[in-house]
């Protein structure tokens, strides 16, 4: 199955929102034997709250004990270990240490250790001969660490891509830009208005939809939870300072955030972020310097070695925080509603735990349809450094992005796929990382637009009147 026009008679569930959660939601729901759609409002999955995070795939050592969210990210963790081989998801097992610079810091570490027993995550303690003989790139003051082994990175765009073509390839359907505007449920089924096109119809719906949770909420009820986004900006230094250290470095937290964590990426790169910053802006998070440069002055502090390596680039992401501090997941029986919401930064962990958790509660409370059998499971183009990557290959032929190595092939594949093609730019760049590395596309923008241009309509525009060039503005 692949991605279909609206109106297509009656869903068993429609889903509002397409990242990473909505992903997961998505494909457990189709594998569970539910016939279900997939609605998003951008022109390409993961374009909302899922485009920006840390990547880190989280034992869940530090969260709450028995709260819904620790539950779904150990889930979510064991679920992710046991599928990523079978589609050619990376997991790059680096640990993670929790690291004391001041008595004060010391001093939580009792409280650490604790959390992590009672979450059943097994986690040792280091003093400070220990923590630099395993990272000797760390400032010479370092107090001490707890060290959480079970940490990994991942890539955190290549897992709910799949997670949404493994629904496809199975028979679900996929509606991009389809901001849902208003619904109406009568006869035992939802008749949701999409702006721009077909009504669909559905006897349950499933609210996945990030940074506006509250607003789709209020289809079916008066939301009982805000969503307050809270930005976290991130500074990315170049691939250089990769070798400088390989355990991800948390801070000891806070009770408003897990504070700025230095870590690698799966992409070769070194990642410092994020901040916590409360804001009304839901779709457009912003960085400004001031953030920034504490980020940077914060890195040098615990890396110094990093003053000798450039910034290649910096981004925000938004996490669709609410008043409380738990997932909010619930059915709803007689409005035909489940509402997951308030899914802030374990999500990319969480998402295959959430997902279980919520075709568990659709079983349990609207139907029982029999599971799939003889499931296709997709196989993802490997994005890794640490893995070999089709630059490497013989016949790769030309390469269209020097900086991340990104062969023209990949991208016409990107393109053209017949399951989950990119539908925007943005959903061009996370399939195959063009335009992502040190020059941030100013050597490769022309020929990625040149093979881009009749895929993605709108996204070149020629050059009127008295504009100056020989070429094409893009």
């Amino acid at each position: 199955m692949t991605e279909m026009m609206a109106g297509d008679g009656l869903y068993d569930i429609a889903i509002i929102g397409g990242g990473v959660v909505g992903c997961a939601v998505f494909r457990a729901c189709v594998l569970a034997g539910a016939r279900t759609v997939l609605l998003e409002k951008g022109g390409d999955l993961l374009e909302g709250a899922s485009k920006a995070n840390s990547a880190i795939l989280h034992t869940g050592f530090d969260a709450t004990p028995d709260t819904l969210e620790a539950a779904c990210v150990q889930r979510g963790y064991a679920l992710y270990r046991e599928i990523c081989a079978d589609m050619n998801l990376s997991v790059v097992k680096t640990g993670a240490m929790v690291v004391a610079w001041t008595d004060e810091d010391l001093a939580q570490f009792p409280k650490i250790i604790e959390k992590a027993v009672r979450n059943g995550v097994t986690v040792r303690r280091l003093d400070a001969r220990e923590v630099r003989e395993r990272e000797p790139a760390l400032a010479d003051d370092v107090r001490g660490a707890v060290l959480v082994e079970g940490e990994h990175l991942i890539d955190p765009w290549s897992a709910p891509m799949a997670y949404a073509r493994q629904a496809l390839l199975n028979g679900g359907t996929l509606i991009r830009q389809a901001r849902v505007e208003n619904g109406v449920r009568r006869e035992g089924a939802w008749h949701l208005d999409l702006a721009g096109k077909p009504a669909i119809q559905a006897r349950t719906v499933i609210n996945c939809a990030g940074n506006y949770g509250d607003l789709v909420e209020a289809i079916a009820r008066p939301s009982p939870f805000q969503i307050t986004p809270r930005k976290g900006q991130f500074v990315v230094f170049d691939k250089t300072a990769y070798d400088l250290f390989r355990t991800i470095i948390l801070p000891v937290p806070t009770a408003l955030t897990k504070g700025v964590v230095v870590t690698r990426t799966v992409f070769g790169n070194v990642l410092v972020g994020p901040t916590a910053e409360p804001q009304q802006e839901r779709e457009f998070p912003t960085v400004d310097h001031d953030n920034l440069e504490a980020l940077r002055k914060a890195a040098f502090r615990i890396i110094p070695a990093l003053r000798e390596h450039d910034v290649t680039t910096t981004y925000a992401g938004l996490r669709p925080a609410t008043q409380f501090s738990d997932y909010q997941i619930e059915a709803l029986k007689t409005e035909g509603w489940i509402t997951v919401g308030g899914i802030r930064s374990t999500g990319l962990t969480g998402a295959l735990g959430i997902a279980e958790h919520v075709v568990a509660l659709y079983r349990d409370t609207f139907a029982d349809p029999a599971p799939l059998r003889d499931v296709t499971l997709p196989q993802m183009p490997n994005l890794v450094e640490e893995l070999p990557r089709p630059w490497m290959l013989p016949e790769r032929g030309p390469i269209a992005c020097h900086c991340e190595r990104v062969t023209e092939k990949e991208i016409k594949t990107a393109l053209t796929d017949e399951v989950l093609p990119a539908g925007t730019l943005g959903g061009l760049r996370r399939r195959t990382r063009c335009m992502m590395g040190r020059c941030q596309g100013f050597y490769c923008t022309r020929r990625v637009m040149e093979l881009a241009e009749t895929h993605l309509p709108g996204l070149v525009t020629p050059i009127r009147g008295s504009q100056r060039g020989d070429g094409r503005d893009v």
